[in-house]
């Protein structure tokens, strides 16, 4: 498994999660498990190799292993091991990839030219057991503030339409990133970067999630978290999102009136089933198995793609505008 970031993830970092979920059950099934990591990485189930990015990768990865997964996208190519590569992000117009190459959903694929894909799925250890029986006092935003596409103000716009109060994971209520940003609503709550218990106390007393990202979506473990607590997902119609909320799980739309007006009664949403649904469909397990399917193809022979992808979408990381 190789990452250019730090192992484990301790707040924000989905891709890296995915990673360590998906490392964690492959060991438990009695594969073995090695990073090449950035320094600091570590593990008690796997064997760290501290990456360089100075040097060559094929001269980082040992001779004892199978097959490389990919994480991100090395500057050399890999060519002394069979290897996979999942691509978390959007690409732009006619960027190419590897023929191995996995994305997170069948849109995410397709807008790429691809036909591989895996979804991402949740650890559910790590999110406990699920009280649908405790009050529920807010709704919740979860995503990078800092980053335009992800549109925390329209998620306080909706917050405010709707009535409800909103607690912001991922942001502070000063931003001097995207320049100065001051958010004096008394109904939002900001708690900065958070993971772990603090995150989780959030998700498990909030009534929904608001995610009204103005980009085509790759996925958003953001998404699957939040489900896992029954929590409704109000959000965009743009990229994965309709292939992840069916409907009934919540409500999707580029209008900021119908998304607020659909947040007004959450009673017609049934938490017990959309936790279900998300257990049945995104768990550690599943996207496991998943890759195994992957791996088993690539050290057959195979290719993943019939063709080395490459971008198709006119517009993969421009951004959406949405209604009033």
């Amino acid at each position: 498994m190789m990452h250019t970031n730090v192992l484990p993830a301790t707040k924000y970092g989905g891709r890296e999660r995915a990673l360590w979920w998906l490392s964690k059950e492959l060991h438990s099934r009695g594969h073995q498990i090695s990073f090449l990591a950035p320094r600091g990485s570590h593990a008690d189930f796997a064997r760290i190799i501290d990456y360089n990015p100075e040097q060559d990768i094929n001269k980082q990865i040992p001779d004892d292993i199978d097959i490389v997964h990919l994480h991100t996208r090395p500057k050399q190519p890999v060519s002394c091991k069979p290897f996979v590569v999942t691509i978390g992000g959007n690409g732009f117009v006619g960027e190419e990839y590897d023929v191995n190459s996995i994305f997170l959903t069948k849109n995410h694929a397709e807008r790429h030219g691809a036909q591989a894909y895996v979804y991402n799925g949740l650890d559910t250890d790590e999110y406990g057991a699920v009280d649908f029986n405790k009050g529920r006092r807010h709704l919740h935003f979860l995503a990078k503030a800092a980053w335009k596409l992800k549109n925390v103000r329209g998620a306080i716009k909706l917050a405010r339409m709707s009535g409800h109060k909103l607690e912001v994971v991922g942001g502070d209520r000063l931003n001097l990133k995207m320049g100065f940003r001051l958010t004096l609503d008394p109904h939002v709550h900001f708690n900065g970067m958070q993971g772990g218990e603090k995150k989780l106390r959030v998700l498990r007393e909030s009534k929904g999630l608001i995610f009204p990202v103005l980009w085509h979506e790759p996925f958003g473990i953001a998404i699957i978290e939040s489900m896992y607590y029954g929590c409704p997902v109000f959000a965009s119609p743009w990229g994965s999102l309709p292939e992840i909320v069916k409907p009934g799980f919540g409500f999707l739309s580029d209008s900021y009136s119908e998304l607020a007006d659909s947040m007004k009664d959450l009673s017609v949403y049934q938490q017990k089933q959309i936790h279900e649904y998300t257990c049945d469909n995104f768990s550690a397990k599943q996207m496991t198995d998943a890759y195994l399917k992957c791996y088993e193809k690539v050290l057959g022979g195979e290719n993943l793609n019939p063709v080395s992808p490459k971008c198709t979408c006119k517009e993969p990381a421009d951004f959406f505008s949405m209604r009033p």
